[in-house]
């Protein structure tokens, strides 16, 4: 496995403004968005209360004491946000369905009105050009799981299998693209080690419990979407961060590898029939995950493409006060930065591809999630100029070119994201859409970014 050798990179030239031209005819260009995120409709046709219902409501947990309980109202405004996707020049459309839509308790039959809401849904996204990629599990676990003790548990892996079936058997006579998990690691460690997510806890043998069962539900997910969807596509998306050593100090880039063991390979390595990196194994010492005979092998099952989300680099530094690893991971000092302090590195994205490919050969890959948060504001002239989102969808698209032109099997590319949105732990305070969302009127305005993107897709 390689890692960057040193430091941060110095600031480079910025490549050539990208055409579509650039890109093979076939490439895939969407936004992805999140059911929790942006459907709203909270006790609507059956739902039941989910981890991040419960989160919200906990006084403390949201920065603006906010909830997805209304958010962009795309359960009920879904045809017009579709419309916004279709005249943009978009030809994929990356969703996902919400667990307590379909199942509103242990051994309930699926929920029709629920299934019905997804198959309105993806009707109208074929309607209009759009292809469906359909997440099936984006961190909207149904509460009733959790106080069962949620993905520590294994039964939830069994429930997880129940999920994909009965979407699948729905769906997929005309969905075929399916991602199985977004970002595992936001699931296990940001959730069940640092807090700041649904259900928030903070325990590393909990978060480690939840990480293998979690890439076991996928494992044991993709057979039964194959048997349902014979022509299906399966694979799930990862967010994946190139790293830095801090310093050139030796200390900075031992640390490095030991954050690389947690932060990467303990999810690429099983996912292609490694097994978990044994050093990170022995370094977690009691929290190491319970592992049953025929867990790995589940875990390895050959999947069809990998789903790749990236949004910034991440420079990590020695610090024994941080047990076990002894790392920490830097806020930036300097160079441009988003609203949610990520520092902006385009080229990162090139290399984290090409370190994937180099490492595993994955296949073919998408980049499932790619973004900017900025202090979006409607201007006297009702437009909102939102120019640095602008330049980022720009060089990064400049970057995707680069990693294709390097060899790797790049085959799509989803913007984060359609709309603008409950940002988890943030409320509505940071906004990430091409699209701005009014949250009092729930008025949609296409942002300048949206309208360079929808001009770059039909090639003006």
């Amino acid at each position: 496995m390689s890692l960057p050798a040193a430091i941060p990179m110095p600031p480079a030239a910025d490549d050539p403004a990208p055409r579509r031209s650039d890109f093979a005819a076939d490439f895939l260009w969407g936004c992805a968005t999140s059911s929790y995120q942006i459907e709203g409709a909270g006790a609507v046709d059956g739902r039941v209360e989910s981890i991040w219902d419960r989160f919200a409501a906990t006084p403390g947990r949201i920065r603006d004491g906010s909830s997805g309980a209304v958010a962009c109202d795309h359960y009920h405004r879904w045809p017009q946000d579709l419309d916004l996707g279709r005249d943009m020049g978009l030809n994929a459309y990356r969703f996902s369905i919400a667990w307590p839509r379909i199942f509103a308790g242990v051994g309930a039959r699926p929920n029709e009105k629920g299934l019905d809401f997804y198959s309105r849904l993806v009707d109208g996204m074929l309607e209009r050009g759009l292809q469906p990629w359909a997440t099936l599990y984006h961190w909207d676990l149904p509460q009733y799981l959790q106080d069962r003790g949620g993905w520590n548990e294994r039964a939830t892996v069994d429930a997880f299998v129940e999920l994909a079936d009965a979407v699948t058997r729905r769906l997929g006579d005309r969905v075929k693209h399916w991602i199985t998990h977004n970002e595992p690691w936001c699931t296990a460690i940001i959730g069940n080690y640092e807090g700041w997510h649904a259900p928030g806890l903070t325990d590393l043998k909990t978060a480690l419990q939840v990480c293998h069962h979690v890439l076991l539900s996928h494992g044991r997910a993709v057979p039964v979407i194959r048997a349902n969807v014979p022509d299906a596509q399966v694979g799930l998306a990862l967010s994946l961060h190139p790293l830095r050593a801090a310093s050139e100090r030796p200390e900075d880039h031992a640390a490095m590898q030991r954050h690389d063991g947690l932060r990467y390979r303990w999810f690429l390595d099983p996912l292609y029939g490694r097994g978990y990196p044994q050093a990170t194994w022995d370094l977690v010492g009691h929290s190491a995950p319970h592992v049953e005979a025929g867990d790995l092998e589940a875990i390895a099952a050959p999947t069809d493409f990998l789903g790749v989300n990236y949004y910034f680099p991440e420079v990590v530094a020695d610090d024994p006060a941080h047990q076990p690893f002894r790392t920490r991971v830097l806020a930036p000092t300097s160079g441009e930065i988003t609203a949610m302090g990520w520092p902006v590195e385009p080229r990162g994205l090139a290399e984290l591809l090409e370190r994937v490919h180099r490492d595993y050969a994955p296949g073919p890959m998408y980049v499932t999630e790619n973004g900017s948060s900025y202090e979006d504001t409607v201007a006297p002239d009702g437009a909102v100029h939102d120019a640095a989102r602008k330049r980022y969808l720009q060089r990064h698209l400049a970057a995707l070119r680069a990693a294709a032109a390097a060899g790797v099997p790049l085959k799509g590319y989803f913007a984060w994201s359609l709309l603008d949105n409950f940002e988890w732990a943030e409320g509505y305070q940071r906004r990430f859409g091409l699209v701005h969302i009014d949250y009092a009127t729930q008025e949609r305005r296409l942002k300048d970014s949206g309208r360079w993107y929808g001009a770059f897709l039909h090639g003006d």
